[in-house]
């Protein structure tokens, strides 16, 4: 079994209730969800909005390699609603964005994906949950 951490935001519809149905589909779809932060609000990071957003972290044991937890999670923004993913720095108001933080002490670093994430430490909506569910 594997330890993998998600971080989750929304700034678009019923914020809540986005956090909570991605979590119900990640429990079903990935692994069992041993631990969630709290729901945090902020405002946007890399581009203007007036959406805050609603951010949480959890903690997730699965059976899934790194890719197929990065594919799972991309199906379930889009199952979500989710039509653009932010690419180049470039970022947009969104239902759902799930990203892998961290999973086990892997390293990897390809086209595709990077573990750890490479902003993780740059951004409080994902330093201030993070450290809750590691603890």
């Amino acid at each position: 079994m594997h330890t993998l951490y998600l971080s989750l935001g929304t700034n678009l519809g019923d914020k809540r209730h986005n956090l909570e149905e991605a979590l119900r589909l990640i429990s079903e779809r990935v692994g069992m969800v041993e631990r969630v932060s709290r729901f945090m609000e902020t405002e946007p990071w890399g581009f203007q909005s007036t959406n805050t957003f609603l951010n949480a972290v959890c903690k997730v044991h699965t059976q899934l390699s790194p890719d197929d937890c990065l594919r799972i999670t991309q199906q379930i923004e889009l199952a979500m609603g989710r039509t653009t993913k932010s690419q180049g720095g470039i970022y947009h108001d969104r239902i759902i964005d799930i990203d892998l933080l961290l999973y086990d002490d892997l390293h990897i670093n390809t086209k595709r994906l990077t573990l750890p994430h490479p902003h993780m430490m740059e951004r409080e909506f994902v330093r201030v949950p993070l450290a809750e569910v590691m603890t």
